[in-house]
């Protein structure tokens, strides 16, 4: 990329993290009623809020000479927004074992590192950056001589690299004391690492304010739900065995007696009707059969009260 071209860039770059990080804090304001200073970063800029704001001044400009509609400019930001905030949600919380924003409990999340709500948001802030806000920047850029662009994107950066580098060391110790922590809930560990970050400089104690929402060891936390869950499952399907079998061996218990024997001599009449034929009994069997045929026209002429036992008859 041309260095008249990458001045403009880098320089967007950290006016979006600026209003991004502008934009954080005072929602965190209205949320918990005092200042947050938002971000892994000292100074005050959110570099997800700058990046995703180049990304879509590239990739609009890439395409503008095929299309250069407020629709399309909205799906590539509703696009390249969403997949910059799942990343680095899951490049984080694998690096650092924590996430630092959770959308579960919100609509049409997925894994609970994006939302609906806030693709939707991106994809109207991308109409904004490209058709509204970017052109009075380019405006204002193009007005500052070559060597200040270059004088002040020298500096920005070099603040920049020294603010990540040192945050960079607050959350490798971070990360020491969650990897170091026994404890499975994530109230537990946010405490732990207060405590850790409580005694040393005000850079620590920024970033220990920085996400009062933060869920640390997702791993862990999720597998003991998960041992939780299955462990739970296992002792439904156990009960509802054994109150099946506790159920089948009552109603054996309280059946009475009559009703099984009239059960045993209605399956002996079928075994008869399928096994007896007129035309092949030889005299014995036919008697055999007019002596049941006969008892059992005599216990049908009976009245059925007289004909139920009552139980363990």
């Amino acid at each position: 990329m041309q260095l008249e071209r990458l001045l403009p860039i880098v320089l967007l770059f950290f006016v979006y993290s600026f209003i991004g990080w502008c934009i954080e804090v005072t929602l965190k304001y209205f949320q918990f009623r005092r200042f947050i200073n938002r971000g892994f970063l000292t100074g005050p800029i959110l570099p997800i809020y700058g990046a995703g704001a180049v990304l879509i001044t590239l990739a609009v400009g890439d395409i503008s000479r095929f299309e250069y509609a407020v629709g399309t400019t909205f799906a590539i930001s509703f696009i390249l927004c969403g997949a910059l905030e799942y990343g680095t949600s899951w490049v984080l919380e694998k690096r650092f074992h924590a996430r630092w924003w959770d959308y579960s409990q919100k609509p049409m999340n997925l894994h609970g590192r994006i939302w609906i709500g806030n693709l939707v948001l991106f994809g109207l802030g991308g109409v904004a950056i490209v058709h509204a806000v970017n052109p009075v920047l380019y405006g204002l850029l193009a007005a500052i001589p070559r060597t200040a662009q270059e004088l002040l994107s020298a500096g920005l950066l070099a603040v920049f690299s020294a603010d990540a580098a040192m945050s960079h060391f607050i959350m490798k110790l971070v990360k020491a004391g969650i990897e170091g922590s026994e404890a499975d809930d994530t109230e537990q560990i946010n405490a732990e690492i207060r405590l850790l970050l409580s005694d040393r400089s005000v850079f620590h104690r920024r970033f220990a304010d920085a996400y009062p929402e933060v869920i640390y060891r997702t791993e862990r936390i999720s597998a003991r739900l998960a041992a939780i869950r299955e462990e739970t499952e296992r002792l439904r399907l156990e009960a509802e065995q054994r109150l099946e079998e506790g159920a089948g061996r009552v109603a054996d218990a309280l059946e009475p007696a009559a009703f099984i024997k009239n059960t045993i001599i209605e399956k002996q009449d079928a075994l008869i009707f399928l096994l007896y034929d007129e035309d092949s009994a030889d005299e014995e069997m036919k008697k055999l059969k007019t002596e049941i045929d006969a008892e059992r026209r005599r216990l049908d002429a009976r009245p059925l009260l007289r004909r139920i036992s009552p139980p363990g008859a």
